[in-house]
């Protein structure tokens, strides 16, 4: 009997607990509004410091097997901008750079040529426009371009080439950035 008791209290907690967190509803913007959804975190102990200029490089490299999905590590830089834009960070203090290689390379190109090569739309377009129009520099690796078969000529607007992943990730450190791989 008492086991039964503590058992069915236990279950209650857990239950409790499960209702409060999923309560808690992820909200986009302020930056990028479509994208890049985060949870509000209150009462937090480690507080962000709002006149800090936060400088990140976001080392993109994996791709969904979905050629109609969204690459969720793309979508962590606007999860960042958003989460910092939600806490009183203004843009002007989050600059964000995306270093795009391997099998990343198709999220960067046109929907057109996308389309040639999977049949669809790339749904990575909209994210990365946004991203620009936020002031994010969008990197593609020379070496995945000339490897994988995605020349200059199919990158989306703004998308800017460089020698190597490897290269651009390294002048952005060596220039502040903090390296965010995940």
């Amino acid at each position: 009997m008492i086991k039964s008791i503590k058992i069915a209290g236990f279950l209650s907690l857990i239950l409790i607990t499960f209702q409060s967190v999923s309560a808690q509803k992820k909200e986009s913007g302020p930056i990028i509004e479509k994208y890049g959804a985060v949870f509000q975190i209150d009462n937090a102990d480690y507080e962000v410091d709002i006149q800090k200029t936060f400088k990140a490089v976001f080392d993109i490299m994996n791709s969904p097997e979905d050629v109609d999905q969204v690459n969720p590590s793309i979508e962590t830089a606007a999860r960042f901008l958003n989460m910092h834009a939600q806490n009183g960070i203004p843009l002007e203090q989050l600059k964000i750079a995306l270093v795009v290689h391997n099998k990343a390379s198709k999220d960067v190109i046109t929907s057109d040529a996308y389309k040639t090569k999977f049949g669809t739309n790339n749904p990575n377009a909209e994210l990365i426009k946004a991203l620009m129009a936020a002031n994010a520099d969008i990197i593609f690796c020379g070496q995945s371009s000339a490897s994988r078969g995605f020349p200059k000529e199919e990158l989306l607007d703004g998308v800017q080439l460089s020698l190597s992943a490897m290269t651009a990730l390294i002048q952005l450190q060596d220039n502040n950035y903090r390296l965010i791989k995940f």
